[in-house]
């Protein structure tokens, strides 16, 4: 069960990062995030009032706040990274966030077997390798990399802290709900500092009516981000969390592939290596 809902979340994360990073190319990166996370405010809240989520208000709900508002920082800084480039660094080392749930989870006494350890080690180098490494070319500028480690921390923090953030199924409804709430303030917040200081909030072509076509393709990257969180935290309850933490970060190989099916961008070699080490990892964490 573990394992099938981690794979769920890498497919999750996968996808609403290769549809993310599409929006961005038209229009302005806290927009997406504003407006996508928006919807799932939305649905979210009629999710909740339909199952009566509220009634599992407590303390835990802390742990979304927190994941809520470290969330918007790590997107953010991401996509600066990525603006500094080049990509080939940035993205591999995006995916170190992985460290951080399972250096959680070992302090917490978690102890994987030989096998694991082995299928934990092996996916890790596919994650870092589908991300398509550059070894050779210009200097990465030291903002690049303090950004991109920032971004990994977060987003390592953010599946640390969602998986602690409830306990029940409608519990996990309520608490992906304020953690949308606080990433729509949060990020909102952002976006209007950002317009004060001049920049654009709307597409330089088509304005608001171009946001308004974008919100079918908004939403599905809101929801499937939200999705992912919800069966990353079920993942993380119902198994080992360095194991289900993972197999869930595996969604770099995701977004390569719909790049490559949608985009038909060529996979280099070392992502094509990445990939299958990352295949080979999941297989031995399946079975050990």
């Amino acid at each position: 069960m573990t394992a099938l809902f981690a794979l769920a979340t890498s497919l999750l994360w996968g996808l609403a990062d290769f549809g993310g990073g599409l929006l961005t190319r038209r229009m302005p990166a806290l927009t997406v995030v504003v407006a996508s996370q928006t919807v799932a405010v939305v649905v979210l809240g009629a999710v909740v009032m339909a199952t009566g989520g509220w009634h599992e208000a407590g303390p835990q709900l802390w742990f979304a706040v927190a994941a809520g508002a470290v969330g918007p920082v790590a997107m953010l800084s991401f996509y600066q990274a990525l603006a500094l480039g080049p990509m080939g660094v940035v993205s591999p080392l995006g995916s170190l966030g992985v460290t951080v749930p399972v250096g959680v989870g070992l302090v917490l006494g978690e102890r994987p077997g030989l096998l694991q350890f082995a299928g934990i080690a092996v996916a890790v180098i596919g994650i870092l390798l589908a991300g398509g490494p550059e070894f050779r070319g210009a200097a990465v500028r030291r903002r690049a990399v303090l950004l991109t480690l920032l971004a990994a921390f977060g987003f390592g923090a953010v599946m640390a802290l969602i998986s602690e953030a409830s306990t029940t199924v409608t519990g996990l409804f309520l608490a992906l709900f304020v953690q949308r709430v606080t990433n729509v303030a949060v990020g909102g917040t952002a976006l209007f500092v950002s317009v004060r200081r001049g920049a654009r909030a709307l597409p330089e072509e088509g304005g608001l009516r171009a946001v308004r076509l974008a919100l079918p393709a908004l939403a599905f990257v809101g929801l499937a981000d939200v999705a992912a969180n919800g069966t990353y935290a079920i993942a993380a309850q119902h198994g080992p969390v360095t194991i289900a933490a993972v197999l869930a970060s595996l969604y770099p190989v995701v977004t390569a592939l719909a790049a490559r099916g949608v985009l038909k961008e060529r996979l280099r070699a070392v992502q094509a290596a990445g990939a299958g080490l990352a295949l080979v990892g999941t297989v031995l964490l399946a079975s050990g």
